[in-house]
């Protein structure tokens, strides 16, 4: 059973909801149908649980990660302990979704407590895998939709938004000890590690030439991973078409955010606002025809 001194244990599934409302990217889009975004916000709050307990749990974050596998085990048995896994397992049931992306998703917060730097861009690509990919395979497999193609363009799709959030957030994850960009490509752009702070000597920095080079890079190869996995957009029909391009869209916002900041993160992550999103959503919904052209090789 999770020990009950985790603050986490408290989480209801309003606060998990309440918190899905402020994430960069939609958890849950308003257009699909109500039983459908109950079930992503149950997966949701797993992947929040999880999160939750990797980065600020008190004590052994470890065996409180091992505690939450075995409750997940649990789950797929229908006698789960945490309010969380409990509302988890009607979506599990109903939806049939596998239980390795969710382990992966606990393996990447054990990867936390040990890993807080990446050496290069395939190590850290490699740690996207267990913390970004698994969240776009359950969302497919709620849709019905989780085919390996599919899974393939959507882990790009998930890698790319990892990558955005890890520059969005260079000085919070400095704070914390913690780089999430390659570190061959801080050596390639003469990017020290003291670059990344929003403080030096108690007065608030800019990025330098060096952070903003590097950031100019890492959000080339973003747009580029989200250019390749944008062909699932068509892949789907309906409601969950629309909701896959509200993610690709808030991706390419948040991009956009960047580079309109000067690549000058340290201040604070830059955000692209409503109408903004709003804009990058049609933009992807009215590009169907160049990814058609894309994809049969057509100039």
């Amino acid at each position: 059973m999770l020990v009950a001194e985790q603050p986490i244990v408290a989480l209801t599934a309003e606060a998990v909801m309440a918190r899905a409302e402020t994430e960069n990217f939609p958890v849950a889009s308003r257009v699909l149908p109500r039983h459908v975004r109950g079930h992503l916000l149950a997966v949701y709050g797993f992947a929040r649980l999880v999160d939750e307990l990797g980065d600020s749990a008190p004590g052994d974050r470890l065996a409180a990660l091992d505690a939450l596998e075995r409750d997940l085990d649990r789950a797929y048995a229908e006698h789960a302990e945490h309010p969380l896994l409990v509302r988890l397992q009607p979506t599990l049931r109903e939806c049939s979704l596998p239980r390795a992306p969710f382990a992966r998703l606990i393996e990447a917060n054990r990867v936390d407590q040990r890993v807080s730097r990446y050496a290069t861009w395939e190590e850290l690509r490699g740690y996207c895998a267990l913390s970004a990919n698994p969240v776009g395979e359950l969302v497919l497999g709620v849709f019905g939709m989780a085919t390996p193609a599919r899974v393939a363009f959507s882990d790009s799709i998930c890698t790319a938004l990892q990558l955005i959030e890890h520059c969005q957030d260079v000085a919070e994850d400095f704070a914390h000890d913690r780089i999430y960009l390659p570190g061959e490509d801080l050596a390639r752009y003469g990017c020290a590690p003291r670059d990344l702070s929003a403080t030096r000597d108690g007065v608030t920095q800019h990025a330098g030439e060096p952070l903003r080079a590097l950031l100019a890079f890492e959000v080339a190869r973003a747009r580029e991973l989200l250019t390749a996995g944008t062909p699932l957009i068509d892949e789907l029909r309906g409601r969950e078409r629309l909701a896959v391009a509200a993610f690709v869209a808030g991706g390419r916002a948040a991009l956009k955010a960047i580079e309109r900041a000067g690549y000058d993160v340290l201040s604070g992550p830059p955000r692209a606002g409503g109408r903004r999103r709003l804009l990058a959503l049609v933009g992807v919904l009215i590009d169907r025809p160049r990814r058609r052209a894309r994809r049969s090789g057509r100039p």
